[in-house]
């Protein structure tokens, strides 16, 4: 048996890396921990077989996004310093809160002192997995969205997106296929959207939030549309943030309904432009970022015209779980991303000496069989 102590430093802190190389280290059959450093990096002690240690030392040194190695430092040792019996995570004073908190902290310092993040203009979050959280904790199906969509909750998107400069926020609220579920499951959603709409209301104006519901109008509840109307009217010149909440919505639902006030209006020619301007989400940008929670890798139709160039993040968690956090996470890993909209992107030629680039038909023989 040996022992293995790694330094590891960059953006290491808050981004997952420790509780995936403690994962891999338990599927190794490793003992030992990790923790992370005040300074910010992330100290690994680890004793196994030496070719078993050697496979985590590999997965160190080729961390993934969104993590970001910078610099790293280890050491050998035949003889063991202590023996641990098993694998696990050290959390500083013993404290999980302090020490999460800390790690965010060291995060935002490692964005804000060595990284240029792009931050998309409008993000969409696609909220699944509700009533598998429930159901996983013996709870009833319902719980898992009057715990997801409270006041409380959704306020810490409003406060995250806010922070971050995020101009546009969309959340969808219910779809149009989730009328067939049960009674009560709508029932509970239903009642919480009331609860929250009346907070909504100074908390918007306060804030600067502008109201936005997108989707139908003809088959919820009279006083919910009327209390969402009275939202957007009262916070129409707000421009702080944007916030679109989709409820009773449906990406193939809101195409029909334009089509069908296009004709209404007798428009026999229509264009990009004119689409748009018949679609709920008039006057508000395409999403940059759409976000599914839970695990399902897909868009179920949100925003189906919109959407063609947004870019797509799905995470296992739960939205009961998902955190601002979580958010800040998805926007890195967008960060990271080249959007080139069809075209091409700076970043794919900059380190590219065009002159050098050879048509090889022409170089090598107009007559040459070449298999692309």
């Amino acid at each position: 048996m040996k022992e293995l102590t790694i330094e590891i430093y960059g953006r290491v802190q808050g981004v997952n890396f420790r509780r995936s190389l403690a994962s891999l280290a338990e599927r190794l059959k490793l003992h030992g921990f990790v923790k992370n450093l005040d300074e910010g990096g992330v100290y690994c002690l680890a004793q196994g077989d030496e070719e078993v240690l050697e496979k985590l030392l590999v997965w160190c040194q080729r961390a993934t996004f969104p993590a970001k190695i910078v610099g790293m430092k280890f050491d050998w040792k035949d003889q063991i310093s202590k023996e641990y019996n098993d694998f696990r995570l050290e959390f500083k004073n013993n404290n999980l809160i302090i020490d999460e908190a800390t790690s965010l902290y060291n995060l935002s310092l490692n964005i804000l002192n060595n990284e240029k993040i792009n931050i998309p203009n409008h993000i969409v979050i696609i909220p699944d997995g509700n009533r598998r959280w429930a159901r996983e904790k013996g709870w009833k199906a319902y719980i898992g969205h009057r715990h997801a969509m409270s006041y409380e909750r959704i306020k810490t998107f409003f406060d995250k997106t806010k922070e971050l400069k995020i101009k546009y926020f969309s959340f969808w609220g219910f779809s149009t296929e989730n009328w067939d579920r049960e009674t009560k499951e709508i029932d509970v959603i239903f009642q919480v959207f009331r609860s929250s709409i009346k907070k909504w209301k100074e908390e918007f104006v306060k804030e600067g939030i502008k109201f936005k519901h997108s989707g139908r109008k003809d088959r919820l509840p009279k006083d919910i549309i009327q209390s969402m109307s009275e939202l957007e009217e009262l916070t129409k010149n707000e421009n702080k943030l944007v916030f679109q909440f989709c409820f009773d919505y449906g990406g193939r639902d809101e195409l029909v309904r334009a089509y069908n006030r296009m004709l209404k209006d007798g428009i026999t020619s229509i264009n990009e432009l004119t689409i748009k301007n018949y679609l709920d989400s008039k006057n508000i940008p395409d999403p940059d970022l759409i976000i599914r929670t839970a695990g399902e890798k897909r868009t179920s139709g949100v925003m189906a015209y919109q959407s063609t160039y947004a870019e797509l993040y799905f995470t296992n968690v739960f939205f009961p779980d998902f955190t601002p956090q979580d958010l800040e996470r998805a926007i890195l890993d967008y960060s990271a991303r080249t959007r080139r909209f069809g075209g091409t992107n700076v970043k794919d030629i900059k380190n590219i000496n065009q002159d050098s680039l050879i048509d090889p038909d022409k170089t090598l023989g107009d007559g040459l069989n070449l298999s692309y």
